[in-house]
């Protein structure tokens, strides 16, 4: 009998470490930073959002990312109620989301503090319109803790979002968008 105890105590401990292992490859962030900037003839648009919610799995490279579009802050309290209410209808399209993988995963070495290059492909979801992106960037490992950094342009159009044409001159007809996700956090 005590065989038998033995081996169901090393079956249910390895289970255990098991899921252990697999949660601890999840990490999560609500604190991330996106910003973007709009480079027009009159006018530079540019703002900055904190409302990001983040989570990457280390172990297969999936990667999801969440931004409220109330969540983006200007520098003129109209440019922000003209974001809202005319461009991304923010009450009709609350959120952006991004679902995609961490290209070559497999190489990167998450437990290993340094920087390196990545790419992430996938989906974005704003404005309504569902578009495959492919995003380059890094990740910088500190002390076990990854940073996710991306740099890339989006196009108003690709996304139906409209520019009225009586500030057509103000408004870029694309974005520069900037990322940066510091997960620190383990998902339970």
């Amino acid at each position: 009998m005590k065989p038998v105890f033995s081996f169901l105590l090393f079956l249910q401990l390895s289970c255990w470490l098991t899921a252990y292992n697999a949660e601890a490859q999840k990490l999560y962030t609500k604190n991330g930073e996106i910003s973007f900037y709009s480079n027009a003839p009159l006018e530079n648009i540019e703002a900055f959002n904190r409302s990001i919610t983040a989570v990457l799995d280390t172990k297969v490279g999936a990667v999801q990312i969440g931004v409220l579009m109330r969540g983006f802050e200007f520098e003129k309290a109209l440019m922000q109620e003209h974001f809202n209410e005319n461009y991304v209808e923010s009450d009709k399209y609350s959120k952006a989301v991004f679902i995609g993988s961490i290209q070559a995963n497999e190489k990167l070495p998450y437990t290993q503090d340094g920087t390196y290059s990545a790419v992430a492909k996938g989906k974005l979801m704003l404005h309504g319109v569902e578009k495959e992106i492919t995003v380059n960037g890094k990740i910088v490992i500190t002390s076990g803790v990854p940073q996710l950094f991306a740099e890339f342009d989006l196009f108003l159009s690709d996304y139906n979002i409209s520019i009225p044409s009586m500030v057509a001159n103000k408004v870029s007809k694309n974005v520069h968008i900037k990322v940066l996700l510091t997960l620190d956090k383990k998902l339970k």
